[in-house]
């Protein structure tokens, strides 16, 4: 039954709420007092919030980093005082803490961050610089995520920069503002002497801010960074940007990336710079964490925003997010001129590859995959690759056979840019992520056919890639060949230490899983040789390595017999290995020479070349 008085009550009750929140001030203040110990002072100042007690809250996770990271356990020294007398404090929850502030107008919050693990998803400090994730120096008042904020960082007595993808608020340094929490939170911050200059792309102003030192050419970089961004820009007909910022870590090994709204933080190595394909990787990296900025920032699944940060945020649709995303890496690479056919050809090959040499793709979709992240994709174990498919492998796999389905139904007037295009227009209409049933309708609408039978096989199946078929329609041939013609496996990796060598992982229905070996049985001797004797002519590269790759292994025969002496929990055994055929595949993909009109029709719109 229709009420107006209590409809106006409510329309009362939610305007004095949402006045008293626009009343409210929540200021930051981070500095850096000892540095070199790894640690950050940050105070938060709350005025205007008239309450008996405020809960204030750490997030538990990064939003494109899926899993609890607990940051909450890095807080030391929390404490809050108003008019100069402390208050009582109670933690409520693991990354909750009570303020009884009996209704002061003015609320001061102190407490120090320990910061210490190298990642692009978690706080760094030492004596040279400060990377500031923020999900794990922010803290938020409970209930008040769409609340404005301002930060002020003030630089350790030997720097000079603050780099971030955070507005600057005017006439005042290194202090700037954020509409929201949300904002906040999705903007890392560097702060140091790092090497800053920019470049101009798609009407968008661009920073580079170097940290670490490295052997690159910053106009070569200028020039090949805005290549990628216009190319990507054109997929989608606009750059929803007016500032957009690339903090880049460069240490002795590096790797990996984390998206932002207007910004990124990418992981390279020192040397990445001169070699042909460690720059090919560096600028794969930069094309794959920009096309984030529409792809899981923007055109994003429903359950990815708004977040909640106390909890997992579970979606089935990572495989898009990820995957396509690691699919129009390459794609963005060779329409920006950076990689030929062949090779263009050869990375996607090796993709599809990657999903095939993998045992768990016969047993975990790509849907399970994704809604499994929190659990299996950031937390894999010894088994995980027997069990489990990683959404970015299976996602650009998935990405490749849905475009080329669309060019060729379409005769070449469409492809999955349209669709990438269109659901990223919808999702900024709707002010709403998209849901898989949303999704799919998009590709058919722009298909023009029903793609129920790709989603069961594909998406929310296990059934094998039909990648011959698919890659066909292009004029390209795949050919598959075992990766090791001739040669016999064990299936068992091992990991050398101090302690000895060490099973670290066993291949699904290979010699070693049949045969009997465990992970963690410690490798006393092969075929009665000791591991002297078995490393002898052995120049390792890394202390985790196949079994394989021992002359002892190497110089065997498929069928013939490896024995191995092990001990397991303190007690010696010995195991006698069949020695099976690689069951790894490498695929080759080259363009058919006699390929018809119709497939060099597909092949051109595919390539955008």
């Amino acid at each position: 039954m229709f009420n107006k008085k209590s409809v106006l009550s409510l329309v009362l009750l939610l305007t004095c709420i949402m006045t008293a929140m626009a009343q409210v001030k929540i200021g930051f203040e981070v500095s850096f007092k000892e540095p070199q110990a790894h640690y950050a002072e940050v105070q938060m100042n709350i005025s205007g919030l008239t309450k008996d007690y405020v809960d204030v809250k750490m997030p538990v996770w990064t939003p494109g980093s899926y899993l609890i990271r607990e940051f909450e356990k890095s807080v030391e020294e929390f404490q809050a005082s108003a008019g100069g007398k402390k208050l009582k404090v109670e933690k409520v929850r693991k990354n909750a803490w009570r303020i009884f502030s009996n209704k002061a107008g003015d609320i001061k919050i102190n407490y120090r961050v320990y910061a210490f693990e190298v990642s692009v998803r978690t706080a760094f400090i030492d004596d040279s610089h400060a990377f500031l994730s923020p999900t794990g120096i922010f803290m938020h008042p409970d209930g008040m995520i769409s609340s404005p904020s301002t930060v002020k960082i003030i630089p350790y007595k030997t720097w000079t920069k603050v780099s971030t993808g955070l507005e600057p608020v005017a006439g005042q340094s290194f202090t700037y503002k954020a509409a929201d929490f949300d904002i906040l939170y999705d903007s890392p911050i560097e702060v140091g002497n790092q090497d800053v200059f920019e470049f101009n792309a798609a009407g968008v102003r661009h920073e580079v801010a170097m940290y670490g030192g490295g052997n690159y050419d910053k106009e070569k970089l200028k020039v090949d960074m805005a290549k990628i961004v216009e190319a990507e820009t054109a997929v989608y007909g606009e750059n929803p940007n007016k500032h957009y910022v690339f903090i880049v870590h460069n240490f002795t090994k590096g790797g990996g990336g984390l998206e932002h709204l207007n910004s990124t933080t990418l992981g390279a190595t020192r040397n990445a710079y001169n070699t042909t394909e460690g720059y090919k990787g560096f600028l794969g990296l930069v094309a794959h964490e920009y096309h984030h900025l529409w792809n899981v920032k923007r055109l994003r699944p429903i359950a990815l925003g708004p977040f909640d940060y106390d909890n997992e945020n579970y979606t089935t649709n990572l495989w898009v997010a990820e995957g396509f995303t690691s699919y129009y890496e390459n794609k963005y690479l060779h329409r920006a001129g950076f990689t030929d056919a062949n090779e263009f050809l050869t990375d996607l090959a090796a993709g599809v590859g990657t999903v095939l040499n993998t045992p768990g793709s016969k047993y975990q979709s790509a849907a399970s995959s994704s809604y499994d992240a929190w659990i299996i994709g950031y937390r894999p174990n010894e088994n995980s690759k027997n069990n489990a498919i990683s959404y970015y492998n299976k996602g650009e796999v998935i990405g490749i056979l849905m475009d080329l389905e669309i060019i060729n139904a379409t005769k070449g007037a469409k492809s999955l840019d349209d669709v990438m295009k269109a659901m990223y227009l919808q999702c900024k209409t709707l002010k709403r992520g998209y849901t898989d049933a949303e999704f799919k309708a998009m590709v058919e609408k722009i298909s023009g056919m029903s793609f129920t039978n790709f989603w069961d096989k594909y998406v929310n199946g296990v059934d094998e890639v039909e990648y011959a078929k698919y890659f066909a329609y292009a004029g390209v041939n795949v050919t598959t060949e075992n990766a090791t013609p001739g040669k016999p496996v064990t299936g068992a990796s091992v990991q050398l230490s101090a302690a000895g060598l060490t099973v670290s992982s066993i291949a699904r229905n290979s010699a070693a899983w049949v045969d009997g070996l465990n992970v963690n049985d410690e490798i006393i001797s092969l075929d009665g040789a000791g591991l002297d004797e078995a490393f002898a002519t052995i120049r390792l590269k890394s202390p985790s390595f196949s079994l394989d790759i021992l002359p002892l292994v190497a110089k065997k025969n498929i069928g013939d017999v490896l024995k191995i002496k092990v001990r397991r929990d303190g007690i010696e055994r010995e195991f006698s290995l069949t020695l099976k055929e690689n069951p790894s595949v490498r695929l080759k993909a080259t363009l058919n020479e006699k390929a018809t009109p119709a497939q060099k029709a597909v092949f051109s719109k595919w390539t955008g070349k």
